[in-house]
């Protein structure tokens, strides 16, 4: 089995680690997306990751409750690598070669990122975690994430999530709520689909970075989406004529 790409960027939502026991961080969930990045990486990929940190703190909430907007951003930024070292941690319990590279300097436990070592770490074959936003307020982890898969020149943009990929509505409270399985950059922008925000997907569609939706927690997706099969939902330029 070959790999559809060579380098990928994996944008993880801090809501993904979350199990149905009320924990932040749910050690079976984050034990089940390293052994989903495991089996990937066996494949010969490179592996970039972006994760949120809606699941401790966000940034935007707060704001909204009074709190000044660029303290909460700078909250949410060190949410984000708390996840970083907990994804971390279960990736190398398995074995799993793992650097965490932060946009806020705290050598003690991170390597600041820098982007020619995050590329060389990509080509030693570790998976490298981008934690800490972009290092800036007013910058969601989406636009972090297309940041640094054009930095790192990644083939695409994984978004795992916690549904099967980008509906006309929530699938949640509409049951019938219809899935899109492509879509054109200035589709989701003119639609406003929860896809990414549109700084994201500007700076996706800039430098042609096909994005693809997905379910993290669905055993092997990630396997499939690396490997071609058609699941999710796909975000590309203008479809031909």
């Amino acid at each position: 089995m070959t790999p559809v790409y060579k380098r990928i960027l994996l944008k993880l939502s801090g809501e993904s680690l979350m199990g149905d026991r009320g924990l932040a961080i749910d050690p079976d969930i984050v034990q089940g997306v390293a052994f989903e990045l495991k089996e990937v990486k066996e494949l010969g990929l490179e592996i970039g990751i972006v994760i949120g940190g809606g699941n401790i703190f966000r940034g935007m909430s707060a704001s909204m409750r009074g709190m000044d907007r660029v303290s909460a951003d700078y909250m949410g930024m060190l949410a984000t690598i708390i996840n970083a070292m907990a994804l971390q941690d279960m990736l190398e319990r398995s074995d799993v070669d793992t650097r965490v590279l932060t946009a806020i300097r705290m050598e003690q436990i991170a390597e600041p990122f820098i982007r020619r070592r995050a590329i060389r770490h990509l080509e030693k074959g570790r998976i490298v975690i981008f934690a800490g936003g972009t290092g800036n307020p007013y910058f969601t982890t989406d636009t972090a994430a297309a940041l640094r898969a054009t930095e790192i020149e990644a083939d695409a943009v994984l978004k795992g999530t916690k549904v099967d990929g980008v509906y006309d509505s929530d699938p949640v409270v509409n049951k019938d709520a219809v899935k899109y399985e492509e879509l054109t950059y200035i589709e989701v922008v003119k639609k406003r689909l929860k896809v990414m925000d549109s700084t994201a997907i500007t700076l996706c569609m800039d430098n042609e970075l096909p994005i693809y939706v997905f379910n993290i927690r669905e055993k092997g997706a990630l396997k499939r989406v690396v490997l071609g099969e058609n699941i999710g939902t796909k975000v590309i330029g203008e479809k031909d004529d």
